[in-house]
């Protein structure tokens, strides 16, 4: 069992050695993993702690640091040491340790013991090695002497100034000795010294402290260094007075020389020099100033020294400098010309004013000229002499000047021009004034003209006739036309040749001349505003200076031309002009006078062409613009004071002339205001702007709206119905109608049927258009239907039946609506009119008797009420010729039984004797006692004789007093019948409680 404790801990030893594990918790966790039921017999090493007894890490040679290493829980351990990850070897010197191990001594030996160093503990009994313990870093130094540095900039000094010294070393922690040709300076209470402090300062020098300076450095009683290098300290008694010199050294200089001044201490460093020119300072300190010279730089020029604030030199002596402008050369000709020709000899001279030191040099054309055969100077070159000119030497002369022995050079003179003609001169003969055509009594001049050199004579000929006359000028007063003729000069110079101008005709006419005058454009009525000018015109003759008139006054324009560019009433008038020659105050006629008449520009007069000026989304609208009913105009159009263009797509567009806008689709960008403006043309003239007129479009497309009057549901025949179509904006609407979306006859916003009929039911529409040849079409409005029913027909029944006949006075008659379950009232009428003689009149029945019906009148009824339909149709016309009273109807009877009985037995006696039999048995038809009212409705035979005896008038007077009732030939009454047609007698079934089973009257 202790044998597997033992194998147990070594295993846990490798383990910790192997993942170099630090905490003895993790190999135990991971111990336990791999052996769990050990667990609790395994312990885990400590690390070793390792510590530096000394004071410092870095060292420097022979120098001992002491290194502890330990284990916490316990003594049994022995240990061993590391560097750099190299076990330490008992044989290095530079190590020793104590019993145990547990200590480590090190001595410094310069960079070998430097490293880092660790340990690791091994326990005496149990053959455990602990893990590598913390590290500890060593350096080893060698020390280095310091560096001495002057942080003054100089180290040559005068006394009373300061001098500053640092001894610089390479780490921190030193002190500082600091020396004097190499003797150590004590403490100096002029000379404080800060051992901690690498600065040592000499304030207020003086002689004593000339000599070499350095400095020692030491390490907290460790370590000292070597001397630093030596700096060696010069101290002067007195300040120096500085030199000046300046170069060049002549005097004066020129503008543009350059000079040098120098300044020059002579000892000691780190000067600053002051400059001063009459006494005032100028910018810089440099030892040498140097400047190229102007007129500004001459004066008196010192400089003096500074040092630091406590080291100044006196002023140096003062050195003059004059300056001076270059002088500029000038040429100048000796001979009388520069324009020469071929042989003929020039000299020329350069001059210039100050100094007799100056060498010059000529120039032509910007080259140097050299001395030839022909070209020759004089000793400085002052002269330039051409003995023999030619073209080659013509040009532009200058010359400049050198100053001898120095680099002073003037600028070129001005240009003097050498003109050497390679060809005789140009004789000019010019005239003066100089006019074709002159007139007697004015004057002349004839000017002969050679413009290249002078020394020239003349000589004058008329006709090539030689005049008395020697001038450059001939003058000529004109008394008539004799002077007239060609003239010509001639001019010579010393022994040369004679050189002839052209010739010159001069014309004079004898009559006085009349201007013409024009006028532009040449238009009789202009408008206001307008520019319009005149010219006056003298034909074939120069010179003139016109004068103008505008009715009879003179007008202030000295022209040719008289315009008027802004034309107003006030210019109208008579203008004329006449002319003048200035030179030789000749003046001619006036011209016709030309009459100006000035109108006012007419404003164009604005009109819609369309009627309304309030239109909808793709309606057109046409506008036109008209000026004075004339086609000269032109016409622009504005909306809104915007111009009017024309669109790509032409819904925007315009006649020939613009007098007319045509809008072929408008849209609410079309609104505004329109107006418009005229131009001629052929001239530019524009009128003023119309007065507006303002184009309304509205957003949508107008409303319609149909409505029906009455609008009853049902209509009945004979109903009056009036449909309104109403459209809510604009007007010059035209209404179409549609039924059933056929259209109907155009009517206006109204369609009226005064009856309608069945036939009219149907649906409705109407719809509006506007405008002629683009014409605008409204949608349609919705549809109204109309449903027609048939009129209920009222009819009249005779409710007297043949059983009342023999015991009534009057006839009844009932009046009913056919197909009606309604109640109604009823009104009667009589031969066409309405009987409202008494409210029974309006009943369903009405009485006819003798006295209210003589005449055998038609009747009609018509039923009434207060629903719909208000009325019925009227009833067919009944006639009342079937009316019988009793007596006439009893003597009726018996009268046609009477007759009829003997005219029976007659003609059957007739027949008896007079019939013979016939190949074919005819039987005629039955001869009827009455004839059938059915048979003879259509019929126009004459009524039978019984109704003629019936309507007698004289069977109709009334009975007179005391006859007996009940006689037949006073008690008739007549019976009503048409003369035209007979009444057919129907009868018609009604119910019971209507006729009681009687007779129903006859019917048409």
């Amino acid at each position: 069992m202790q044998l597997i404790k033992v194998f147990s801990v070594i295993y846990l030893t490798a383990i910790c050695a192997a993942q170099h594990v630090d905490d003895p918790e993790d190999v135990t966790s991971t111990y336990r993993d791999v052996t769990p039921t050990t667990q609790a017999m395994i312990t885990v090493p400590p690390v070793p702690f390792l510590q530096q007894q000394s004071a410092w890490s870095d060292v420097f040679p022979s120098e001992k640091v002491v290194l502890n290493c330990s284990v916490a829980d316990s003594s049994d351990w022995t240990f061993t040491w590391y560097r750099g990850g190299q076990a330490l070897q008992d044989s290095d010197p530079s190590v020793s340790l104590s019993a145990g191990g547990s200590v480590l001594t090190v001595t410094a030996e310069a960079q070998t013991s430097s490293g880092i160093y660790s340990c690791k503990g091994h326990h005496k009994t149990k053959g455990v090695t602990t893990a590598e313990s913390n590290k500890l870093q060593l350096s080893v130094y060698h020390p280095r002497n310091p560096s001495l540095s002057l942080l003054t900039p100089w180290k040559d000094v005068f006394e009373k100034e300061t001098v500053n010294f640092e001894c610089k070393v390479d780490s921190p922690g030193w002190t500082f000795t600091w020396y004097k040709n190499q003797v150590h300076i004590q403490d100096d209470p002029f000379l404080p010294l800060d051992k901690m402090k690498p600065y040592f300062n000499i304030t207020s020098i003086t002689q004593a402290y000339k000599g070499g300076y350095s400095c020692k450095a030491h390490l907290e009683h460790r370590v000292s260094s070597g001397f630093s290098n030596t700096v060696d300290v010069e101290v002067y008694d007195n300040t120096p007075k500085p030199t000046l010199s300046k170069n060049p050294a002549f005097n004066p200089m020129y503008v543009g020389e350059a000079v040098n001044f120098t300044c020059n201490v002579g000892v000691a460093s780190g000067w600053e020099y002051l400059w001063y020119k009459d006494g005032e300072k100028l910018p810089g300190t440099s030892r040498t100033i140097g400047f190229p010279l102007s007129l500004s730089n001459g004066g008196k020029y010192s400089c003096k020294a500074n040092r630091g604030d406590a080291t100044h030199t006196d002023f140096s002596k003062e050195k003059q400098q004059d300056v001076l402008e270059i002088p500029a050369p000038s040429v100048k000709k000796s001979t009388p010309w520069l324009d020469v020709f071929p042989g003929e000899s020039v000299k020329l001279s350069c001059e210039m004013k100050d100094s007799s030191d100056w060498i010059y040099t000529w120039f032509r054309d910007g080259q140097e000229v050299q001395a030839d055969g022909v070209v020759s100077f004089d000793s400085s070159r002052a002269t330039l002499s051409i003995n023999s000119a030619s073209p080659v030497h013509a040009g532009q002369y200058t010359c400049m000047g050198s100053l001898k022995g120095r680099s002073v050079s003037s600028s070129k003179s001005s240009g003097f021009n050498l003109t050497v003609h390679d060809k005789p001169p140009s004789v000019t003969l010019t005239q003066d004034p100089d006019y074709k055509v002159m007139f007697p009594g004015e004057s002349v001049s004839f000017i002969c003209n050679i413009k290249v050199s002078s020394g020239w004579q003349y000589q004058w000929y008329k006709d090539g006739k030689r005049l008395d006359h020697s001038e450059k000028t001939y003058p000529i007063q004109l008394n008539g036309t004799t002077s007239g003729g060609l003239y010509e000069c001639r001019v010579h110079r010393g022994p040369g040749a004679t050189y002839p101008s052209q010739s010159l005709p001069l014309k004079i006419e004898g009559n006085k001349p009349k201007p013409s005058m024009t006028q532009n454009p040449n238009i009789d009525k202009l408008y206001a505003g307008e520019s319009v000018s005149f010219e006056c015109k003298i034909e074939h003759s120069s010179g003139w200076e016109y004068y103008w008139y505008k009715d009879g006054k003179e007008l202030p324009v000295p022209n040719s031309m008289y315009s008027i560019n802004d034309a107003k009433l006030s210019s109208n008038g008579m203008y004329k002009c006449m002319a003048r020659r200035n030179k030789t105050m000749y003046y001619t006629e006036y011209s016709d006078g030309r009459l100006l008449t000035i109108s006012e520009i007419p404003v164009p007069s604005l009109k819609k062409v369309t009627e309304w000026l309030d239109v909808f989304p793709t309606e057109s609208v046409t506008l036109s613009c008209v000026m004075d009913n004339s086609s000269d105009w032109k016409y622009t159009w504005y909306k809104d004071g915007q111009e009017v263009q024309k669109t790509p797509n032409n819904v925007l567009s315009f006649d020939g002339d613009a007098s007319r806008l045509n809008i072929t689709s408008a849209s609410p960008l079309n609104r505004g205001q329109y107006k418009c403006s005229a131009r001629l043309k052929s001239r530019s003239v524009n009128s003023s702007l119309s007065s507006g007129l303002t184009l309304s479009v509205y957003d949508t497309t107008p409303r319609v709206t149909l409505t029906q009057n009455p609008s009853h549901d049902v209509m009945h025949t004979g109903d009056p119905v009036t449909f309104s179509c109403h459209i809510n904006v604009s007007t010059g609407w035209k209404y179409l109608w549609f039924k059933d979306d056929i259209p109907l006859a155009e009517s206006g916003a109204n369609h009226t049927i005064t009856s309608v009929l069945t036939k009219n039911t149907g649906s409705y529409k109407c719809q509006t258009k506007r405008g002629n040849t683009a014409v605008f079409h409204s949608n349609q409005t919705q549809a109204v239907k109309l449903n027609v029913e048939e009129r209920p027909k009222a009819e009249i029944i005779l409710l007297t039946g043949w059983s009342e006949v023999f015991s009534t006075d009057t006839l009844l008659l009932k009046c009913g609506v056919q197909n009606s379950q309604d109640l109604w009232n009823y009104t009667w009428f009589k031969a066409d009119k309405p009987i409202a003689e008494l409210p029974s009149d309006q009943s369903q029945t009405h009485k006819v008797t003798p006295q209210n019906d003589p005449d055998q009148s038609d009747y009609m009824c018509q039923g009434i009420r207060t629903g719909r339909p208000s009325y019925s149709k009227t009833s067919d016309h009944y006639k009342t010729k079937n009316l019988l009273l009793k007596r006439r109807i009893l003597l009726s009877i018996s009268g046609c039984i009477f007759f009829g009985i003997i005219f029976v037995f007659l003609g059957c006696i007739i027949l008896r004797f007079t019939r013979k039999p016939a190949a074919d048995v005819y039987k005629p038809e039955e001869a009827e006692l009455f004839a059938r009212m059915d048979k003879k409705k259509d019929s126009d035979d004459a009524p039978c004789p019984l109704v003629q005896y019936i309507t007698d008038a004289a069977l109709n007077a009334p009975p007179k007093e005391g006859d007996e009732n009940g006689m037949i030939c006073s008690e008739i009454t007549p019976l009503p019948i048409t003369p035209q047609e007979d009444q057919a007698v129907t009868t018609e079934s009604h119910d019971e409680a209507d006729n009681n089973g009687g007779m129903v009257s006859f019917k048409q």
